[in-house]
């Protein structure tokens, strides 16, 4: 049996930051005390003084693009590079090739994962507009949630039969988590700007063209229909500050039967990085303004919005240097999501604990994912070691992605994933992996 004793950590879980040991049993975190001793020589001891301890992130919207699409990644790649960046647990999202919308295509998946994921993993199932049967054979204790695009995005999977949508929120009991994009503005918004410039629009018109109005009149019908029929509603990738109104912090997470979630990426950059990004930080939806970013801050620390996730998305570099109408949508970052998100606990916008709470805890608690996202006794022990204050730059060189390339290129990030544990093994440590895809099928307490 594997025995892993980590001391001298500081150790961040439950809104707390204590200084102690944690000694793991095979899978799972056995105790949790100021001081552990060695019960046994054959114990793997890891001196973490002076560095933190996190539980491993979970990252609740990630595309791997495997089965069809493997030409830009795969659940092999992505899982490796997630481990780098401290994420342990991925669900992924159904519009692949072919598209995750029935049950045959889903257990295909969950195949391809439990051979070739270094992290743990689960698959959203796709809704459209004619696949009910199929949804309502969904094993709730198997799948994280329902994805529904009510906007268009990468792959064609938009559900716009305003009939079926009622009828889906009507008749699962599933978790339905939601792209919100108008398409009827988004494509009018586009056909302008193509009548102006042809298909090289610049960038600069993306927030414009997936304006604020698609975002707001997509996610405030969405939440009106949720409470209409009582569905249990999770809003993904909030982009603008209009849309943080829709959401309430006054009531606790697990009595929310509507929820949120932020991606890094609208947390870093704003429209003003489109002149030196371009395509390469085109996203649906877009980056938009300093002011939609302060407030996305805001909602998040007052708990309005629940997750933070990273909308995982990659393409080939020639693909995305393609002109805008040409060029998909979506960026790799899953290797640099928790080391951005420490940048911005070194500029004093968040505390490691709150961090922790949007990024390992409340996944968990939102998609009530058995026994991950804390440090306690009982849990899988998915655990990440950091170091707050040794430095590192983002080059070709080190990004893992199958893509190759990364919006964080030139950065330099004062954080560094210096031990990513998954199932209480070792799977990486300073940009060395081991060969060791220990990663296992999260499983939900519903």
């Amino acid at each position: 049996m594997n025995k892993v004793l980590i001391k001298n950590a500081k150790i961040v879980n439950e809104n707390s930051i204590f200084e102690g040991d944690v000694y793991v049993e095979g899978e799972y975190i056995v105790e949790v005390a100021e001081q552990i001793s060695a019960k046994s020589p054959d114990v793997s001891v890891f001196d973490a003084e002076g560095k933190y301890l996190l539980p491993g992130v979970i990252d609740d919207q990630v595309h791997f693009r495997e089965p069809g699409l493997t030409h830009k990644a795969n659940i092999e790649t992505e899982s490796r590079a997630a481990i780098a960046g401290g994420i342990t647990s991925f669900i992924e999202m159904p519009n692949t090739n072919p598209q995750t919308t029935t049950i045959e295509e889903l257990d295909k998946k969950f195949d391809i994962a439990s051979k070739t994921s270094y992290a743990n993993y689960s698959f959203m199932f796709g809704g459209t507009n004619d696949n009910l049967d199929e949804i309502l054979k969904v094993d709730p204790q198997k799948v994280a949630a329902l994805k529904l695009f009510l906007g268009s995005s990468t792959g064609n999977m938009l559900v716009d039969n305003l009939e079926v949508l009622e009828k889906i929120f009507s008749s699962t009991d599933l978790l339905i988590a939601v792209h919100c994009e108008d398409e009827g503005t988004i494509r009018a918004n586009t056909e302008k700007y193509k009548a102006e410039f042809g298909d090289d629009i610049p960038m600069k018109y993306h927030p414009i063209i997936r304006s604020e109005e698609a975002c707001y009149l997509s996610s405030s019908r969405a939440i009106e229909l949720a409470k209409k029929t009582g569905a249990r509603l999770h809003v993904f990738h909030l982009s603008t500050g209009k849309e943080t109104e829709l959401f309430t912090n006054k009531i606790p997470l697990e009595e929310k039967k509507i929820t949120a979630e932020v991606c890094v990426h609208h947390l870093w950059f704003t429209d003003a990085d489109y002149e030196e990004k371009g395509t390469h930080i085109k996203w649906n939806p877009a980056v938009k303004t300093q002011k939609d970013k302060d407030l996305l801050w805001k909602a998040l620390l007052d708990d309005r919005i629940d997750v933070i996730a990273t909308d995982h998305a990659p393409h080939t570099i020639e693909e995305k240097s393609n002109v805008y109408t040409k060029a998909p949508s979506g960026g790799p970052l899953v290797q640099h999501a928790l080391v951005s998100m420490l940048e911005a606990y070194h500029q004093e916008k968040i505390s490691l604990e709150k961090l922790v709470e949007k990024m390992c805890h409340n996944p968990a608690r939102l998609f009530q994912i058995k026994n991950r996202g804390y440090i306690k006794p009982g849990f899988f022990a998915d655990m990440v070691i950091v170091d707050l204050n040794n430095p590192w730059s983002v080059t070709k060189e080190n990004i893992y992605y199958k893509c190759g390339w990364s919006p964080f290129e030139g950065n330099t990030f004062k954080s560094r994933i210096t031990h990513t544990f998954v199932n209480g093994s070792l799977v990486y440590k300073n940009f060395k992996f081991y060969d060791l895809k220990k990663g296992k099928q999260l499983t939900f307490n519903r």
